[in-house]
């Protein structure tokens, strides 16, 4: 991100006893010795990232603005951060496939963003798109990092919210679906570990209940924000709906389609 949050004004408040309870509980914590003989095997040791918290480059090689942009560029946003540039990650990715191996990481789960790869949101594929995640893969599986890729956080396309209300319509299932088959189609021979959607329980509460996060819906009384738009009492179950109902679609296209056997 652009700029950082202040601290939460709570912590202001902290009396000076919880604060020495707080910085001996760190400093137990920090003089624990872990080793990965300590963990079971199979446990993997790995990093994450969201599309639009890492990749910035929001306008850049056919990329189209999702709901995140719409949100982070207007006045529902009170710190004023954007994804515009963020991690820089579009840029910087050779760089940081470079410091996990020197971490010593052994996976990496990353979000793949739908505007970037299909602008529109269905239809064609941006090259531009399809390139950078190959080369990213690619970095990846010379590094010998397990790769686990995401289809979706927050960050609809605009587009699609626009034409017809994004995750509160059933049309919504066909067009995931159908990214979802570009995704593996093209990257399913490097990428082993899927996941549809991750925190859709958040997202259902704070994008469509109370409003706090895109596409900023809710309704009174129930909304935190200035609900203009929305119905808090419907729309996060519509959400969570069709959010299974496309989950379920990917899933069976994974299994008929592309997956070997």
């Amino acid at each position: 991100m652009e700029t950082r949050r202040p601290l939460h004004p709570l912590l202001l408040f902290f009396s000076p006893w919880l604060l020495l309870l707080l910085l001996l509980v760190v400093q137990g914590v920090r003089s624990l010795q872990f080793t990965r003989d300590d963990f079971p095997d199979g446990f993997t040791f790995g990093a994450g990232t969201a599309a639009f918290q890492y990749e910035g480059a929001a306008a850049e090689d056919g990329r189209t603005p999702s709901i995140w942009d719409t949100y982070a560029h207007s006045w529902r946003n009170p710190g004023g951060e954007t994804g515009d540039v963020a991690c820089d990650g579009y840029h910087k990715y050779k760089e940081d496939v470079m410091l996990m191996n020197e971490t010593g990481l052994e996976a990496y789960r990353f979000t793949i963003s739908w505007s970037r790869l299909i602008p529109s949101g269905r239809g064609a594929v941006n090259p531009k798109g399809l390139q950078f995640y190959n080369s990213m893969i690619n970095e990846l599986v010379k590094a010998g990092i397990q790769i686990h890729a995401v289809l979706y956080h927050i960050d609809l396309p605009q587009s699609l919210q626009d034409e017809y209300g994004g995750w509160v319509s059933p049309k919504v299932v066909d067009d995931f679906a159908a990214y979802a088959d570009v995704c593996f189609r093209e990257f399913g021979d490097r990428v082993a570990h899927w996941t549809t959607s991750i925190e859709p329980n958040v997202m259902a509460q704070s994008g469509y209940d109370d409003g706090y996060l895109p596409p900023n819906r809710c309704s009174y009384p129930f909304g935190r924000s200035n609900c203009t738009l929305g119905n808090s009492t419907v729309e996060p179950y519509l959400f969570i709906h069709h959010t299974l109902l496309a989950h379920a679609s990917a899933v069976r296209l994974y299994r008929e389609k592309h997956q070997i056997n």
